[in-house]
């Protein structure tokens, strides 16, 4: 006879390992499959873990986790092809304790996370394809692997597969998703030294910086670049939705080309020795495009579950929330002994009372506002660029003769009607 689990997680990511953790915690008896040699080979984000949902599982998780620094700057670039209009927060509370949030390197952290669980009583096995979920009477029972009599099963199956999840789409919770729904970001690790990237960023010890660029970083398609800072090394990435890069005819790697040698950026990363190169899908459909993530004897967390708030480039906190509910959801289906689509459906609706939904439901016409419309990235931030340029090059011309200068810069190209419509429906995406 095949063994039996209570639960089977399928993915080491954030998603997967908050489930298994949170479940075995509780005395639930758990088996995650991973693909990769290790949590963490396979899974790629920019490197921005927030404290609060880490936190929830884990309590001053930082004391011992692999952790490379705490943000206390967050910068936004609008960037044309020689300057940038820039603005952010930066707050030396976020410094200490508790924290908002810190860079991280996914091979690390992921594996001791997942080496947390496991102290749990997580029985974790890498190196495993699923290959699909078995389905008796309507009900999924476990899963196929790609192992010799590679049959598991359990009460519950965690589908923590990520964006494209080919589990989710055997079972029909979703269909292919459209090049509008996910967007392609390639990265780059870059070693530094410590002392360059403190001098460079005007950063002192123990201190990090996030960059978030918008506009000719993505040779103005929808998308957006982004630029970390960690202990030795910085991460440098640029993502466009799959659509943008199809009708543009762009190569991701040669977008990430692009920026690193853009004269904004270069200076940032001079020097630097290339570690590593990454590729990853990021869901970016929101809330329109999240999948059902409950049936019987199953649920769907994370990226499988479209659970990423694109305009504000939150996901591992996303993902690692959804995992805690859907423990939640799992143990109290437990204590009932009724592992049914209706039993589950906890899930489904603690999902719904939380931020993520909310938030999803905030922005859920964003992205499609922002790629029918292309001329925000396309002509309103080289616009704000040279409008930026112009009030704050003294030249003799008064600044009352400036501003109506910059404002006629604006309704002159596109009109004044167009720009204020315009004004409206990105006030109207994302308010």
């Amino acid at each position: 006879m095949p063994e039996k689990f209570d639960v089977i997680v399928v993915g080491a990511g954030p998603a997967g390992t908050s489930c298994a953790y949170t479940c075995a915690k509780n005395g639930i008896k758990v088996l995650q499959i991973e693909r990769g040699e290790y949590p963490g080979s396979k899974n790629v984000m920019g490197g921005v873990l927030y404290r609060k949902q880490m936190e929830e599982i884990i309590p001053e998780f930082w004391k011992e986790a692999p952790l490379e620094r705490p943000v206390i700057e967050q910068r936004f670039w609008m960037m044309d092809k020689e300057s940038a209009v820039t603005f952010g927060y930066k707050g030396l509370e976020w410094g200490m304790e508790p924290y908002n949030n810190f860079t991280v390197l996914r091979a690390q952290f992921d594996q001791w996370f997942a080496k947390k669980g496991v102290e749990q009583g997580v029985l974790l096995i890498n190196e495993t394809v699923v290959l699909e979920c078995i389905v008796e009477d309507g009900k999924v029972v476990g899963v196929r692997t790609d192992r010799p009599n590679g049959e598991v099963y359990a009460d519950v199956v965690v589908l923590a597969d990520g964006v494209n999840s080919l589990l989710g789409k055997q079972l029909g919770f979703h269909k292919e998703f459209r090049p509008d729904e996910v967007a392609l970001t390639v990265m780059e690790v870059v070693n530094l030294s410590k002392e360059k990237i403190n001098d460079r960023f005007n950063l002192e010890e123990n201190q990090g910086c996030t960059i978030e660029i918008f506009g000719d970083s993505t040779k103005g398609n929808l998308g957006t670049a982004f630029i970390y800072t960690n202990k030795e090394s910085i991460n440098i990435g640029v993502g466009t939705t799959l659509s943008s890069m199809i009708q543009a005819k762009l190569r991701p790697y040669d977008l990430l080309d692009y920026l690193k040698t853009h004269p904004m950026v270069r200076p940032l990363i001079e020097g630097g020795e290339s570690l590593e190169y990454l590729a990853h899908l990021i869901p970016e459909g929101g809330f329109h495009s999240v999948p059902k993530v409950v049936g019987n004897g199953v649920v769907v967390v994370g990226d499988a579950a479209q659970l990423v708030n694109a305009i504000h480039r939150e996901g591992s906190n996303m993902a690692m929330k959804s995992g805690q509910l859907a423990a939640e959801a799992i143990i109290a289906a437990k204590n009932r002994n009724d592992f049914s689509e209706s039993s589950l459906n906890i899930y489904k609706d603690l999902l719904n009372e939380s931020f993520i939904m909310k938030d999803l439901e905030k922005y859920k016409d964003a992205t499609h506002v922002f790629e029918k419309y292309p001329q925000y990235f396309k002509e309103y931030v080289p616009l704000m660029n040279r409008a930026a340029s112009k009030f704050f090059t003294v030249d003799g011309t008064s600044k009352k003769q400036k501003q109506k200068e910059i404002m006629r810069s604006f309704t002159g190209e596109r009109g004044t009607i167009k720009v204020i419509k315009d004004m409206y429906r990105a006030w109207k995406a994302v308010k």
